[in-house]
């Protein structure tokens, strides 16, 4: 079953945060706290959105997604930022089913694009998003600015 997240589901969703990262190699980077990911989900003005796939009453994978902008398609599409499942469900299709409950959501309320990211080296990953129908887009490259970088870009004057 796939379901919206609730306030209960913050503890699990970050251990699958943490189980995410640290597949991904890199646990050491997670900072996100308990109260943190509550109030990005469930504060007076929520910019991000959880769904969750259980088995039974067991959580099994969660998908957490924000609702992004195309200038080129002048329509909304969402980006998801994690997908999740928990090693012992996986091949039972809650993947999936997550995807597909985020692409009808993105037909029901005319969004344009559904996209994600994905490791390089995650093939069995981009295996599955390729049989779904998604496609690489080759010719972009993310780039991010964190920590003392994006502080000192902050700090640049204004030229007058």
């Amino acid at each position: 079953m796939i379901r919206p997240a609730t306030p209960d589901d913050v503890p699990a969703i970050i251990d699958m945060i943490r189980g995410l990262a640290e597949y991904e190699k890199a646990l050491h980077e997670v900072e996100t706290t308990t109260e943190q990911l509550h109030d990005a989900l469930f504060g007076p003005s929520p910019a991000v959105f959880c769904h969750i796939a259980t088995d039974g009453e067991t959580v099994a994978g969660f998908a957490l997604w924000f609702v992004s902008y195309s200038t080129w398609l002048g329509r909304h599409g969402i980006h998801l930022e994690d997908l999740y499942v928990h090693p012992g469900h996986r091949g039972a299709g809650h993947g999936k089913q997550l995807l597909v409950e985020l692409a009808r959501i993105c037909v029901e309320r005319g969004y344009g694009r559904f996209e994600w990211a994905v490791l390089d080296w995650n093939t069995p990953s981009i295996e599955f998003y390729r049989s779904l129908g998604a496609e690489q887009l080759d010719e972009w490259d993310t780039y991010r600015l964190t920590g003392p970088a994006l502080e000192k870009l902050a700090a640049t004057e204004h030229p007058r």
